[in-house]
């Protein structure tokens, strides 16, 4: 079989189970985007982001005979990715533990400050926290994980968690009060359901 970029992702899916280079290609082609965002979440370059994606594609290609057809081939792919990053995030990320600075109260943001960005505004400035706050932010904000299941994926305490997602909240606080926008970049409904998780 000819693949192409239009082919269908079932025809791509088993082009890849045949480890046909072509179907691979357009596979990684077709969910580049999608995938790249997830490890933009998790590292602090796009090049570290790709460099992870590329790690995440090889072992999709590796376990892709694992994959059950009933289920959605982006979100089981979108696993691999996401444990591809975190793994990432471990073997990079020197995690201090922190005693408990009495975090039980998390620092609300300011909702006036979000109202007025993009989401990629706020991914611009997620990215310039610090590795460990960044990625306890993407967990708990962004992907909806509890601090006790961050404390397990990450190996640290819960304390630890808590005490990076309110420093994360505080320096986002800051930069984002800094950041200069234009009026005509308001988009509060998408930045609202982003930080509202």
């Amino acid at each position: 079989m000819r693949y192409t970029l239009h082919s269908d992702e079932k025809d791509l899916i088993q082009g890849c189970k045949q480890k046909d280079r072509l179907a691979q290609k357009y596979l990684y082609q077709r969910f580049y985007g999608k995938m790249l965002g997830i490890c933009v979440r998790y590292t602090s370059q796009k090049s570290e982001a790709i460099d992870v994606l590329n790690q995440a594609f090889f072992k999709v290609f590796e376990k892709i005979d694992l994959y059950e057809p009933t289920g959605s081939f982006s979100g089981w792919m979108a696993k691999i990715v996401f444990h591809t990053a975190i793994d990432n995030v471990r073997r990079n990320t020197l995690y201090k533990e922190m005693i408990d600075y009495n975090v039980e109260k998390e620092i609300g943001m300011e909702a006036e400050i979000f109202k007025q960005l993009y989401a990629e505004d706020l991914f611009q400035v997620i990215q310039q926290l610090p590795p460990t706050s960044r990625t306890v932010f993407s967990l708990y904000v962004i992907d909806g994980y509890k601090h006790r299941e961050i404390a397990e994926l990450l190996n640290i305490n819960i304390n630890t968690s808590k005490w990076h997602l309110a420093e994360a909240r505080k320096k986002l606080q800051a930069d984002l009060k800094n950041l200069n926008l234009s009026n005509n970049r308001q988009d509060p409904n998408k930045v609202g359901r982003l930080l509202n998780k």
